[in-house]
């Protein structure tokens, strides 16, 4: 069969265009375009994802005669990879960092005992997902109060050793080409018995950094179980107009801390002015299908 010139022409041209889609750099790119665009089908609340793995929900909250719940874990990746989970205790401290521990603080309870989780490992080829579940066991004579551990993910490509450096030799020449290693961690949490929690914000002021500017908080806990929400910032001009200026997603004082600094980075500053009018902060549970009001304040600025 013989093709015209303008054929060849066509087939030379769709031929460059696939072989510029196969380059690694173009397909980073696309891998990083899929993974937004199926993480932003999800609340944040909701979704976690590091590196090409995308765990829903993003975390785990044991109450009442509930003993199994479930995890999907998924591989938005272009490759296969091996994912391996163990459990890890931490601390959150005051400004919502985290930092790994041992031994728990004063009225800090870790979970672990009483957890366990099939399978512990599995192997996901590109776009493929796997049901993970978690039981709690042995909670019946435990003292009331909330019990939270967190389950870390590790992923290990082709079965290699994690941060295993590779050595390709290429006429000659050797490069050296380093493999990024992606772990996730999520909170698992147990509540036994009848446990409340309540929420202030407090210490509110606005400030200037060199190119950005927020305003900060202290969002106070008490009780004895730990609370999560969104964080939203309004801005109420002097005729009542209402402009959101700011949101935080997935926003957690997690016992036995009695409060957490926290700082939103304001938008739309070119709709408001900063030196009058007032600033209403809303903490409200995440929650998709009964969201509540956990705190609220205004700032009058001047």
């Amino acid at each position: 069969m013989k093709f015209t010139d303008s054929q060849k022409r066509s087939t030379r041209t769709l031929k460059t265009k696939m072989k510029f889609l196969a380059t690694p750099n173009v397909k980073l790119l696309l891998q990083i375009l899929i993974a937004f665009l199926i993480t932003s089908l999800f609340n944040s609340a909701e979704v976690v994802a590091q590196g090409n793995l995308l765990i829903t929900p993003r975390r785990v909250v044991f109450e009442g005669a509930k003993k199994i719940q479930e995890l999907n874990l998924a591989n938005i990746g272009m490759d296969s990879a091996r994912y391996v989970l163990s459990m890890v205790e931490i601390r959150m401290k005051e400004d919502g960092s985290f930092e790994k521990i041992t031994v728990p603080d004063s009225g800090q309870f870790f979970a672990s005992p009483y957890l366990r989780f099939f399978p512990r490992s599995v192997v996901l080829g590109p776009n493929e997902s796997q049901l993970l579940k978690v039981q709690v066991a042995r909670t019946e004579q435990l003292p009331v109060g909330e019990y939270r551990s967190h389950v870390y993910f590790r992923a290990e490509r082709d079965d290699k050793p994690l941060g295993e450096i590779e050595a390709k030799i290429d006429s000659g020449s050797i490069s050296i080409s380093l493999i990024p290693v992606f772990g996730i961690t999520i909170p698992v949490i147990v509540r036994v018995g009848e446990l409340n929690a309540s929420m202030a914000i407090s210490d509110v002021k606005v400030v200037k950094h060199d190119t950005t500017t927020a305003v900060e908080m202290v969002l106070n806990r008490s009780g004895n179980k730990s609370v999560y929400g969104d964080v939203s910032v309004d801005y109420f001009t002097a005729d009542g107009k209402i402009v959101n200026v700011g949101q935080a997603k997935g926003v957690s004082v997690y016992t036995p801390n009695s409060k957490r600094r926290f700082e939103v980075k304001l938008k739309n500053l070119d709709a408001i002015n900063l030196s009058k009018g007032k600033i209403r902060i809303q903490y409200v549970s995440d929650s998709d299908i009964n969201p509540i009001k956990l705190a609220e304040t205004e700032l009058e600025l001047n």
